[in-house]
């Protein structure tokens, strides 16, 4: 169980950041759909959709790729970072020179001609948190996860501080005082580019603390050796881009496949995100255990019992997981003030985002059979895969059911490409996790929330009363049958 609670801890502290920059984040949420239409902040979320493509491309998959090919001897020269970090150096310059000479052309394309400035921020953030990616990844080999999430952190608060800045006291200010010093640094033609301009500033302020990591060139750029590295890596791309496929190509999309005018289907892509929003929570988990769990499964793989240590991870997740559904679930009544009231018309997609969210972290882990034996591309089809299935389902129930079928989209999605993960692991990397167990707690939390929701349509019963005595039966279950193992062995 050691190795477990290490895991446990590290994933503490990378949750502790990502819970605490997230949160400050998800605070925004509320400023956000508060004081713009859902016209406007649809406009945010299709932007966000596109960079969430272009950010698995711009790192081309070398922080896996670093993992795999570092070396294990702490006194050697770690030629291998400094040949990803000149590439990625050199690859994003020269993406950010390109987008920076095409943006007027490609803001007309994007039906947005009035601001093409948005493309050459948003082009500017992803090049600067590319470049950061790759020292990040040192900071985690490295285990210095206080470091990680301080700057994570850092970053979150000047992103934060700047929103507050412009979106309130600026605001403010030129409604009031519009000659003042204030008042002239809020331009309302500008609008939401105001919450890029706080990333962009943000983006650079973490380049800056990243400035240690970011000198490491100094071995110098090994061709070979890159070569290998982009063998290895560039599948991992393409698992990453069809990840955001299944992620965020509704979004991308929605204005383009919702039968309504442009103005009513940028409303709906509004709606859809700042729902979406609401299952942060299940986000923060699984972003936190990706950040541990990732070097936790190559530094551990050559124990003899890797595979039980693999299962018991998998289990506990899933438990943890399903709390969260049933958290946000069964208090949705309070979670829903998180966002404006012309939002709120989309609270029903909640709970099937959140149980796609506890699928994709189902798949994160079983996706180490891939990792572990270097069959990236063969991992690469999965996600493939589901990135078809995604665009199939996107096309087919979009235009019919609204944003209600791409939320139901990426449920089917995910949970697809979890089972073929855990079939294709049987094969390649055999690991006993416990099945039934697993599919217990899922099934187990979703009866809880169909259950809550009956009482609150034919009862009298509050519904934060239901949603308690609900919540504690599902951690009293998980702690007769599995928590109270792991708190007598440690």
């Amino acid at each position: 169980m050691s190795t477990l609670k290490r895991l446990a801890s590290q994933t503490a502290v990378y949750g502790l950041s990502s819970i605490i920059g997230r949160f400050l984040n998800y605070l925004l949420v509320p400023l956000f759909t508060y004081t713009f239409t859902p016209v406007e902040y649809g406009t945010v979320s299709e932007f966000y959709a596109y960079a969430g493509f272009f950010a698995v491309f711009l790192v081309f998959g070398f922080e896996t790729g670093y993992f795999r090919f570092r070396p294990k001897d702490a006194s050697a020269p770690d030629t291998v970072y400094s040949t990803a970090l000149i590439f990625l150096l050199s690859a994003n310059l020269i993406f950010f020179v390109v987008f920076w000479l095409g943006s007027p052309g490609l803001a007309q394309w994007l039906k947005h001609n009035d601001h093409p400035e948005y493309i050459v921020w948003v082009a500017a953030i992803l090049a600067m948190d590319a470049v950061g990616s790759i020292a990040f990844a040192k900071l985690r080999a490295q285990e210095k996860a206080l470091r990680f999430a301080s700057i994570k952190i850092l970053e979150i608060l000047v992103n934060v501080g700047l929103c507050l800045f412009f979106i309130v006291l600026c605001r403010k200010a030129f409604a009031s005082q519009p000659q003042s010093a204030l008042g002239a640094m809020w331009n309302p033609a500008l609008g939401v580019g105001y919450i890029f301009i706080a990333n962009l500033v943000a983006s650079g302020a973490k380049l800056l603390l990243l400035t240690p990591q970011l000198r490491g060139i100094t071995p110098g750029f090994d061709l070979a050796l890159f070569k290998q590295m982009l063998r290895y890596s560039l599948p991992m791309v393409i698992i990453g881009f069809a990840g955001i496929v299944n992620e965020m190509l509704d979004r991308a999309l929605m204005k383009y496949l919702l039968p309504y005018d442009l103005n009513t289907n940028m409303a709906q892509l509004g709606i859809y995100s700042a729902c979406y929003k609401l299952s942060i929570v299940m986000s923060l988990f699984i972003q936190a255990f990706r950040y541990a769990g990732e070097p936790f499964f190559f530094a551990h793989a050559q124990e003899r019992n890797a595979p039980k240590t693999y299962a018991d991870v998998l289990t506990y997740f899933v438990i943890l997981c399903a709390f969260i559904f049933l958290l946000v679930t069964l208090y949705l009544d309070v979670f829903k003030y998180f966002v404006g009231t012309a939002f709120r018309s989309g609270l029903h997609i909640v709970p099937i985002l959140l149980l796609a969210n506890l699928f994709l972290g189902v798949y994160v882990n079983l996706s180490i059979w891939y990792k572990l034996t270097d069959r990236t591309l063969l991992g690469a089809f999965v996600s493939l895969g589901g990135a078809a299935l995604t665009v199939i389902l996107l096309l087919w129930w979009v235009p019919i059911y609204g944003y209600t079928g791409a939320a139901w989209a990426t449920l089917v999605c995910y949970f697809c490409m979890a089972l073929a993960s855990y079939l294709l692991g049987r094969k390649y990397y055999p690991v006993p996790y416990a099945l039934m167990r697993i599919m217990g707690y899922v099934l187990l939390a979703v009866a809880f929330y169909l259950v809550n929701t009956q009482i609150n349509i034919h009862y009298e019963i509050p519904a934060m009363l239901s949603g308690t005595l609900l919540l504690l039966t599902y951690l009293l279950v998980a702690y007769w049958f599995d928590i109270r193992k792991v708190l007598v062995r440690a």
